[in-house]
């Protein structure tokens, strides 16, 4: 199985169309006012169109209601959503119910005691993305650039796909992906000049380094 590729927090024309030339399989698009890498819906509406099926357009997204989530589908009409809040096994469900698409839910990991919520998550979600904890005075969740501790993947075994994002640059997702057998590696302030700047260097170099691990066993 070939290892998937997702660039997130794109919101420039120029690092998108970066993104998809280089061979990214996910495109991500932050709906979340706190986060640099936010894209108003306006903004959304047109990076989608230029994605044109080149890669699965993924809509992040943060404890959002159902009138943010309505108005996310009619302007980005994401293949993914991703859930990256506090969001319940209920609400994953609720959600998935309403709009019809898959769910991607984002699991903050700092010990192996965070893996217990993985059996109620993946009775409903369709792929997990592991994600570095957030530090406890950060307003924003996510590892905000930091790398959680792969090993704590090591073992695991999880009938659903599974990505990891964090701290992840072109430098070390080999690594990450060495350890973790994930799926599939996610990145987005690895690939930046700056908050929310993606840098089209940056972009490349890390798909490159990501696509030479195709030979790992990944799953």
């Amino acid at each position: 199985m070939s290892l998937l590729v997702k660039i997130c927090g794109l919101s420039t024309r120029e690092t998108l169309d970066v993104a998809l030339d280089a061979g990214a399989d996910m495109v991500g698009f932050v709906f979340f006012p706190p986060s640099p890498r936010h894209v108003s819906l306006e903004l959304g509406r047109d990076l989608g169109r230029q994605v044109r099926r080149r890669a699965l357009k993924v809509a992040l997204t943060v404890d959002a209601d159902d009138a943010t989530l309505d108005n996310i589908m009619d302007a980005l009409a994401p293949d993914v959503f991703q859930l990256h809040g506090q969001e319940s096994v209920a609400r994953l469900r609720d959600i998935k119910q309403k709009f019809g698409r898959p769910v991607m839910k984002a699991v903050p990991i700092a010990t192996a005691a965070d893996l217990a919520v993985l059996p109620g998550y993946t009775a409903v979600a369709d792929r997990i993305l592991f994600d570095a904890r957030a530090p406890k005075d950060a307003t924003r969740p996510g590892g905000l650039g930091a790398p959680f501790d792969w090993h704590l993947l090591e073992n695991l075994d999880l009938k659903l796909p599974y990505m990891v994002s964090g701290g992840l640059h072109a430098d070390n997702v080999a690594e990450a992906v060495r350890v973790t057998r994930a799926g599939g590696v996610d990145v987005s302030s690895g690939i930046e000049s700056a908050p929310g700047v993606k840098d089209p260097e940056m972009i490349k170099a890390f798909i490159r380094a990501a696509r030479a691990t195709q030979e790992l066993s990944v799953r």
